[in-house]
């Protein structure tokens, strides 16, 4: 049946790097990602889509084999379409990976991502990073891989790519309470990023996003968005 939707996505993300005991790297974060739906759809929709998440990720040497690490990630999270935070919108992915880095400009990633409680549970992690010279990157690494190359010293170009396959949150629909729904989308695109001080950096991207939909788990409706273009701003402050 025909509709429209438009959807306006926004986040907001603080992390802290230290090292334990001096040698292994920790990386703290928290971040709220907030999903704004503007519909005119016979499918009962929420009206936003909320996601607060903390993320906890270490990266520790694999035994004694030269070369070789093992990152060890979870992100407890509250998923839901109101700021309440009830313990039945509350999910922990988890996330186990071997880093294997054979010289200074490649890296291979392979591992699993854990979803308890998800309609897919379970996911591969494989990818690498390739740095060729010191302007020229290739991150092929889930959720983002994307290409690099430093114009200078203040200006960066890119082309990216990105997936949410399993981006669940637990809502309301029609008066019925904890309902999966599933906001899945694939996005293609490239941008600028500039380095405006020591400390502030900001990029804009646009592009395609494809295979855009949001589905109830138990299969009582789904809405299917078809391609359209996107627009994105991001601000990065370091201190």
């Amino acid at each position: 049946m025909p509709g429209k939707v438009g959807i306006i996505e926004s986040d907001a993300s603080a992390s802290y790097d230290l090292k334990l005991f001096g040698k292994l790297p920790l990386l703290i974060s928290s971040g709220i990602n907030h999903i704004e739906i503007n519909k005119a759809v016979p499918v009962d929709l929420p009206d936003h889509l909320i996601g607060f998440a903390n993320d906890i990720d270490m990266i520790l040497p694999y035994f004694d084999i030269d070369k070789t690490y093992i990152d060890l990630g979870i992100s407890p999270s509250f998923l839901s379409d109101d700021w309440s935070f009830e313990a039945q919108t509350f999910r922990m992915p988890m996330r186990s990976f071997l880093i294997y880095q054979p010289d200074e400009k490649l890296t291979f990633l392979y591992g699993v991502a854990v979803y308890p409680y998800f309609i897919t549970e379970v996911l591969p992690i494989l990818g690498f990073i390739y740095k060729p010279n010191e302007r020229l990157t290739f991150d092929i690494v889930p959720d983002n891989p994307n290409i690099t190359y430093v114009l200078n010293d203040k200006v960066m170009i890119f082309a990216e790519g990105g997936y949410n396959l399993n981006n669940e949150f637990i809502v309301t629909r029609n008066g019925s309470k904890n309902v999966a729904l599933s906001y899945e989308n694939l996005h293609i695109g490239g941008g600028l990023e500039f380095k405006l001080n020591k400390s502030i950096e900001c990029s804009f991207s646009t592009g395609g996003i494809f295979d855009h939909s949001l589905e109830y788990s138990d299969e009582a409706g789904k809405v299917n968005i078809d391609k359209c273009f996107y627009m994105q701003f991001e601000i990065e402050i370091k201190s």
